[in-house]
């Protein structure tokens, strides 16, 4: 629909947004129907074939700082994930903060490689040109991130950012519906509601029980401690997620100098 054109109505009298709505719809829910265990990646991969996007990933937050990427729609889709969560930058970081759409319609030049220049760099070598980063929640309350990625540079159209804003509406219920202390995460196990949900809150706790060693171990705040991290990880081009699990399992530690130490074993 054309800015300041009345919304027309298609050929069975129906106006064309209302279809388009609809279509968001019925394939989300078609997507949020599938194999429990599969619901996440379904939704990703449903979110990605509604825009001209190569990819889609879904992050939930665990506070300010800590967050696990619930789905991605491909390989360089939970690469980009992790690397925004590794560096703390990124449209992704910016949406969390602001609680506001972040729109980078182009990594390779301009204010948008300037704004994050160290994530830019590293997305357009994983072959990313474009992200679009939009809030879940209600108000400016945040839970997450969908995040969009385009291989070539470009931005949304108004109609691509409404089916956009659309979908992360649907997504943001679709997690809130799941997450424990809501009415549908009573439901019974044998149901089979959860397993996704289960799984990213064992990488998600994992995160925490890291950073929580880390701040033993160097007497920090979490905010530093999980900047330890991610230096780690940046150094050794890894991701925190992959940084947090030697922790735990006690492959490395932080000795009082603050510079990493392995353990044996």
């Amino acid at each position: 629909m054309r800015p300041g054109v009345p919304d027309q109505p298609s050929d069975d009298g129906t106006p064309l947004e209302a279809r388009e709505r609809l279509r968001v719809t019925e394939i989300l829910t078609a997507a949020g129907g599938t194999d429990p265990e599969r619901v996440p990646e379904a939704l990703c991969r449903a979110c990605a074939g509604l825009l001209p996007v190569t990819g889609a990933s879904v992050s939930i937050a665990g506070g300010p700082s800590v967050r696990v990427t619930w789905c991605a729609s491909d390989r360089t889709a939970a690469r980009l994930a992790e690397a925004q969560y590794t560096l703390g930058d990124g449209p992704c970081q910016s949406a969390l903060d602001d609680a506001v759409a972040v729109l980078a319609a182009d990594l390779t030049q301009g204010p948008d490689s300037r704004r994050w220049p160290v994530f830019a760099s590293e997305a357009v070598a994983l072959g990313v040109r474009a992200v679009f980063s939009l809030p879940l929640g209600v108000g400016r309350t945040t839970i997450g991130t969908l995040d969009l990625y385009r291989d070539r540079p470009g931005g949304l159209s108004a109609s691509d950012l409404r089916i956009a804003l659309w979908t992360r509406d649907a997504v943001t219920f679709a997690i809130m519906d799941l997450q424990p202390g809501h009415d549908a995460g009573d439901r019974p196990a044998d149901e089979g509601v959860a397993p996704w949900m289960q799984a990213s809150e064992a990488d998600h706790s994992e995160v925490y029980r890291a950073v929580g060693m880390v701040m033993v171990q160097l007497d920090l705040d979490p905010e530093q401690a999980l900047d330890r991290m991610r230096a780690r990880a940046f150094a050794e081009s890894r991701t925190v997620s992959e940084v947090a699990h030697d922790i735990v399992l006690r492959r490395f530690g932080f000795g009082n100098s603050g510079s990493p130490r392995r353990t044996s074993g």
